[in-house]
């Protein structure tokens, strides 16, 4: 699809997790309103998911990098600042997920999550807002949450855990950072057409009973008020809006996109 708005021209975005699902759907229309967008993912699918936007005719760059380390952050950022230009916004979107009963979650799952959705969140707005100041334009930090940053579901406390830490944190740097003109928001998103789904599916079906694959999907979209699975672009419309001029007095807010499954 192509959009008449170019609302980002001359503008340098930022997607983490940007090879697939939510995140490449984010940079894809990103770079359809005109921004120069850099993709990022800790595997090699990411320089398929930049190819595919510049076969497009868009200017868009990959980096294959680890969001937990600080060193692979800060050189992710100092990467697009000399290729693309400094960062105007940055979707801290990359995330994890795994699901088991509580005797078996093991530590090491509990930290990889909360390493990846929570840490490396915090992060990479450290380092895009470092730079952002000093630019002294202002700019856009847009966080990704769940809806299980709204309520803990079975069999992921360490996942709810970390998306609820996605939620401070998008307050607390809110605050902060409102008098620079930095705005920082969250969004969460509901039941997405994504492979992370389909693993979500067969997990959770397991574990809630007998169900086959793609029965528990069905059963909890026909609880959604609007009767359907989101889709990348129900999100990406939403993130560019909270990326634009018009959402210039919106900060520190976490708004859902799940079709009405949440309603707060």
């Amino acid at each position: 699809m192509a959009y008449e708005a170019k609302r980002f021209e001359n503008k340098v975005a930022v997607v983490t997790g940007g090879s697939r699902g939510i995140g490449l759907a984010i940079a894809e229309r990103f770079a359809q309103e005109g921004a120069k967008v850099c993709v990022t993912a800790n595997e090699k699918s990411v320089h398929d998911a930049a190819s595919r936007l510049r076969d497009a005719g868009f200017d868009a760059l990959a980096v294959e990098m680890d969001v937990t380390d600080k060193s692979q952050v800060v050189a992710l950022y100092e990467e697009v600042a000399a290729k693309l230009g400094e960062v105007d916004v940055s979707v801290q979107n990359a995330g994890v997920i795994t699901i088991a009963k509580l005797p078996d979650l093991t530590e090491s799952e509990w930290d990889k999550v909360m390493a990846v959705n929570t840490k490396g969140v915090f992060l990479c707005c450290q380092e895009a807002a470092t730079r952002m100041l000093r630019a002294g334009k202002g700019g856009r930090l847009i966080n990704t949450a769940s809806g299980q940053a709204r309520q803990g579901f079975v069999y992921t406390p360490h996942y709810a855990a970390s998306k609820f830490g996605v939620l401070g944190i998008t307050q607390s740097l809110a605050k902060e950072l409102a008098p620079t003109g930095i705005t920082v928001n969250a969004f969460c998103p509901g039941i997405i057409t994504t492979d992370m789904w389909s693993y979500n599916d067969e997990a959770w079906g397991k574990l809630l009973g007998d169900y086959k694959p793609g029965e528990l999907m069905a059963e909890w979209v026909a609880n959604i008020p609007m009767k359907r699975a989101g889709n990348g672009g129900d999100v990406a419309g939403l993130v560019t809006f909270l990326a634009s001029d018009d959402a210039a007095y919106i900060t520190g807010q976490t708004v859902n996109v799940d079709g009405g499954m949440f309603m707060s």
